[in-house]
Parts: C-alpha cells; structure tokens; sequence
C-alpha cells in the first residue's frame, strides 16, 4: 500500500468516528427519556381524538381555521412519525437484560401488532384532498389507530406519580370529557341531517337570535348530550325514529358509564383506605374494645388522641411490615437513606463498620408518645435503647415534675443497658426517669436485636463494649474492682474451659483407640472361628454319629431323596 493510500485511509477515519457517534441511542423503556416520549405523545392523539370529529360534525369550525387546522395536523402526523423512529431505537429485556441491538430490536418491532398500527395510522388517507377537496377530515380517522401509545402513557404516569388516585380519577374525567365530546358532535351531526329546528328534541334554527354562533352550537350540544348520558332527564321527547335510536344508545351508552364510574371511584376510595390501613395503625378496633372492657373516659380519650396524632401529621409506626416486599438489600438501602444519619449521632455506634449499621438500621422500631407518657422508670429493667427523632423528653425526678435536664431531637439513651460491660454498678436497670413534654418520635432498638447484629461482627462488639466502659468511667458509674473480678472470673472460666475441652479432646482420643482395637479383636475372632469351621468339616465321622443317620425314619429318607431328585430335573416347559 501506497504512503497517499495510507494517509488517505487516516485522514478518513475521524468524519467516520464522527458519524459513528451521531446515531441515535438505544433508550430504556423504564427510563426517563422514554417516559417523557409518551408524555410528548399524549398531545397529536389527543388533538386527533378531539379535534377530527368536531371538525367534521361543526363545518364552520372546519373552515374558519383551515389553515390552522393544516399545521396541527401534519405536526401531529411528523410526531407520529418521530414515534415510530423512537419505536425502532427502544430496546427491550432479554433474559432481564436490555437489548440495546438495533438489528433485533427492529426485528422484533416489526413482527408485532404495534408496527402494523403505527403503519396504518401514517397511511397518507389526506392525499384525498386533491380530489375531494380539503374540508373533509374523517380522512384522517386513521390516525386514531395510535390510541394505544396513550394508553401506555397514562399507565405510566400512574405508577411514577406521587398521587396515583388522585390521576386515576383525572383519567376518568378525562374519558368522560371525550366520550360526552364525541356524543355532542354526533347529536349537531344528526340535527343538521335532519334539519335544524324541525322539532324540540334538535338543535334549534341558527336562523334564531344566537344559535349561529359556533361557541353556542357547540355548548348546547354538550350540555344535551351531557343531560342524556348522565340520564338527569329535562330532555325533549324524541319525534322521529333516528332520534329515539339516538336516545336509546345514549342511554345504554349512559348504563355502561355509570357503572365504569361507580366502579372506578369504588377502586379508588377501596385503595385509599387500604393504603390508610398499612400506614397507620387501625383505631376503631381499639376503641370498641375499650367500649368493651369499660376503660375509663379519661384514658380512652388520650388513645383517639395518640391515634389522630399520627393521622393529622403523617406518622407511621409500622415501617417493617411496609417495607416487607421489597427484597432484602433494595429494603436495607431505603431504611439506610432514612434512618442511617440518625442511627450514626449514637456515639457507641460511631466509627463502626457501615455494614453493621446497615444491618442495625432495618431493627429499627419507630415509636410515638403522648405528652406526659414516660417511656422509661428509674429501675425499670432496660432491654432497649431510645434515639429522639422529633421531639422534647425531660429526665424528671421521682415526683414526675422536677425536671434535672431536657433531651431534644438527635439525642439518645439507654444504650448502656443494652450492653452487658462488666462492672457496670447500675447493671441493667434504669437509673432514671424519661418523660415525654410533648409528641415525641424515637427509635427503639432492642437488646436482642442488637445481640443478633453483634454475633456477626465481634470486632464491633468489642469497640461499643470500650465505649460503654469510656461513658461509664465518666458517669462514675463503673467498678473497677468489679470489673477486674469480673474479667479474672471469665479468665478461670475460659481456662477451665480450654482445660475440659483438652480433657475432652484426650477422651476422644482414646475411644477411638479403643473402638480400632475391639474392631481389629472382633475381626481376628471371626477369622478364627472360620478357620475352625472349615478343619471340622475335614475330620472323620464317628461310628455312633454313623449308626444314628441309619436309624433314621424311612419316610424321611425317602422325602429326602425324592426333594434330591426333583432338585437335579429340570421343570417342564423350559428348554
């Protein structure tokens, strides 16, 4: 190869990169570009929904805006065609992974009812127009046939919303809106068929004061037609049979939309209270058993008011149960982006491993209580500790009103008692009394999830338990006496341990020594012993065994000889 043939083939290189890098991308259809796609797709469908059968039932609205009419449509028509270019660079999932082929994804595009469709909808039917003339839209009613692309889109939305029944009653009025829509072009359409004002039940004479102006046909068509779907009555009576078939399917129309509606509401109110259900906790049936068992008025009333507290401001109390489909790490990282920040101000928990608090943070407990509930008593046994998420608790003294200090929101306590720290003089009781001002939310973690946690990572056990002792040493709290009896204790113990466990170890041993030794004795007698059977068989018979076979029954000699004889011949039938 030539040097100009080479640098050629350099210079020529980089536009094919370039090229290479201006092709479309592949898009995710779970992915934002995506969704944003069908959002932007929501408008030419509807507008062709909308607009073609007005235009073609109010012909003053078709030629009055002509050349508007000419823009949208073929604006709508380069949307639909941009829809199919997106349709071809949409990848889909094989085997959980995104084909991102475009060969395959146009191969798999085209053997399917959407690319067929999308196909009849772009049939250019409007070519018509050069023939019949331009104010004839129904051509257009091909492009219906993207219907589903708006389908899919309102699917979406409802699962990406934050308010999913707040759309789906959106979707609803929306369906009404059309349905009402289309009936409201179809009675003008069969008024003017039949002649405006001929009778009450049509549309009255534009020739009238009033009646010839679009905005006015329009909207008295759609308050009929809404007066008939919604079956209120105050309708005039049907003269003519087109006009009683038209009644009678705007009624049966009417059956079927009342039973959608009620049906779709029925869903949306039942997903309402299901949803109430799993956040908060259920008051009514607490409160019949209170009626039951006869509680006092004065604590009945602070229960409705703990539970109108979570339900005014949005508390939940039962995360876990929530949270339980997710799978395990998917749930572990929602619990981790919520509480972890929280679960990390705990100083015994600081400069842990983040596994360890990942794992700590899903055995969280959120807690709420009423204002001059205590939620712990000097003694009281401590089998959990408490980290203040919102609130004001106050340590009080024994009478309940002398306040020694105020705890706020970030704060914690009780996590000594968790943790068995040896020489801690106050064990694991409470050594005093928390109660709380007003609302206050906590964590609570439990001593045995915490023991769980720990099993895994004694490395981090025995940083919290350093801590504990540092927090104990400044509290005073701590016996250093204690402890190192303590420690000298769990050393005798270990060692008698270890000790047994040597012991234990040499016993072993000797068994199996000696279970070796009764198996080699066992085989060696078994060898004898048959040894000794085979020498018997070789010595020789004595007289008087001798004498006693001949003694023996006839009968039994001969049943011997003749089992011996029907044992050598062979049976009929064989070869």
């Amino acid at each position: 190869m030539s040097q100009d043939s080479k640098v050629k083939t350099t210079e020529s290189s980089p536009p094919a990169q370039k090229k290479a890098r201006k092709t479309l991308p592949v898009l995710d259809p779970s992915g934002d570009y995506y969704y944003w796609w069908l959002n932007t797709m929501v408008f030419p469908v509807m507008y062709n929904l909308i607009i073609i059968v007005c235009r073609a039932c109010f012909p003053d609205l078709q030629h009055g805006y002509l050349v508007a009419w000419f823009v949208l449509d073929y604006t709508s028509d380069l949307l639909y065609l941009l829809d199919m270019v997106v349709r071809f660079h949409t990848g889909f999932l094989d085997q959980g992974i995104l084909v991102e082929n475009k060969g395959r994804i146009a191969s798999r595009y085209v053997r399917t009812w959407n690319f067929v469709l999308d196909l009849a909808s772009l049939m250019p039917t409007d070519a018509a127009y050069s023939r019949l003339g331009p104010h004839i839209p129904t051509l257009r009613l091909n492009r219906f046939l993207r219907v589903p692309r708006l389908f899919e889109a309102f699917d979406r939305t409802e699962t990406r919303t934050a308010y999913p029944n707040a759309f789906r009653i959106a979707k609803l009025m929306i369906y009404i809106f059309v349905v009402i829509h289309w009936n409201s072009c179809l009675y003008f359409a069969l008024s003017r068929y039949l002649g405006f004002g001929r009778d009450a039940w049509v549309y009255p004479d534009p020739a009238q004061p009033g009646f010839e102006r679009l905005r006015r046909q329009y909207l008295y068509s759609f308050y009929f037609s809404t007066l008939i779907l919604t079956t209120v009555g105050d309708t005039p009576l049907p003269a003519r049979e087109e006009e009683y078939l038209f009644m009678v399917g705007d009624f049966l129309l009417a059956v079927m939309g009342f039973a959608t509606i009620m049906g779709s509401m029925s869903s949306v109110i039942y997903n309402m209270n299901t949803a109430d259900a799993a956040f908060y906790p259920d008051h009514a049936l607490v409160k019949k058993y209170m009626k039951l068992h006869r509680v006092n008025h004065r604590l009945e009333r602070r229960v409705i008011d703990w539970y109108q507290h979570l339900q005014i401001n949005k508390k939940m109390t039962n995360e876990v149960a929530i949270l339980q489909h997710l799978p395990e790490r998917l749930r572990a990282e929602v619990a981790v982006s919520v509480h972890l920040s929280t679960l990390s101000r705990v100083q015994i928990f600081q400069n842990c491993e983040s596994s360890l608090l990942e794992e700590l943070v899903l055995k969280l407990q959120p807690q709420t209580y009423s204002p001059g509930e205590y939620v712990c008593r000097k003694g009281d046994i401590g089998r959990e500790m408490y980290i203040i998420r919102e609130g004001q608790l106050a340590v009080v003294a024994d009478d309940g009103v002398t306040q020694y200090a105020v705890l706020g929101a970030g704060l914690y306590f009780g996590e000594i008692s968790i943790i068995n720290i040896k020489g801690n003089m106050s064990g694991n009781r409470r050594t005093a009394n928390i109660k709380s001002l007003g609302y206050s939310d906590l964590f609570c973690l439990s001593k045995e999830d915490l023991k769980e946690v720990l099993t895994e990572y004694p490395q981090a056990q025995t940083i919290m338990e350093e801590k504990g002792r540092e927090i104990l040493l400044k509290m005073n709290k701590l016996d250093v006496n204690a402890e190192a009896a303590e420690i000298a204790l769990q050393e005798a113990t270990e060692s008698r341990l270890r000790g047994l466990d040597e012991q234990l170890d040499d016993l072993q041993t000797k068994f199996a020594r000696l279970l070796a030794e009764l198996e080699s004795s066992a085989l060696k007698i078994a060898y004898r012993i048959e040894r000794l059977e085979w020498q018997t068989r070789e010595w020789p018979m004595s007289e008087y065994l001798a004498e006693a076979d001949d003694e023996s029954e006839p009968g039994e000699e001969t049943s011997k000889d003749e089992e011996r004889r029907g044992g050598q011949e062979e049976p009929p039938g064989l070869p």
